[in-house]
């Protein structure tokens, strides 16, 4: 009698997938290795989360989808958010929490994409 159930170490088996269990590693002299932990203590990351995010970067970028930093991603929410909740506000319109919480949801849905929208005309100018 198996302690696991089938469904068990199915999802344990796709759970594990996603882990990071792969390295990829390069060499680096001695100046090149103090540069990078400075780089990364400026940074407050460590080399391996900064590596890990040039390489996820880099492929994001070989892929066709467009890079948008997740600042960049959250300001324009910040600004979607202000926009939709304060022009009602000065209209002398009352903001239910209903109408709260579905801005809120517009917001998350379109942020992302109206960020690419916005970087990708920066870039144009």
């Amino acid at each position: 009698m198996s302690l696991l159930g089938d469904d068990s170490m199915a999802e344990s088996a796709a759970k594990n997938a996603k882990c990071r269990v792969k390295t990829a590693g390069t060499k680096l002299s001695s100046e090149e290795l103090a540069t990078l932990e400075q780089h990364c203590r400026d940074r407050e990351t460590t080399p391996g989360e900064l590596i890990r995010q040039l390489i996820l970067d880099e492929l994001a970028r070989d892929s066709g989808d467009p890079l948008v930093s997740p600042e960049l991603v959250e300001i324009i929410g910040l600004r979607l958010m202000l926009t939709n909740l304060l022009k009602p506000l000065t209209t002398g319109q009352k903001i239910t929490p209903e109408v709260f919480d579905g801005t809120i949801a517009e917001v998350k849905k379109h942020k992302r994409s109206l960020a690419i929208k916005t970087r990708t005309d920066l870039e144009k100018a």
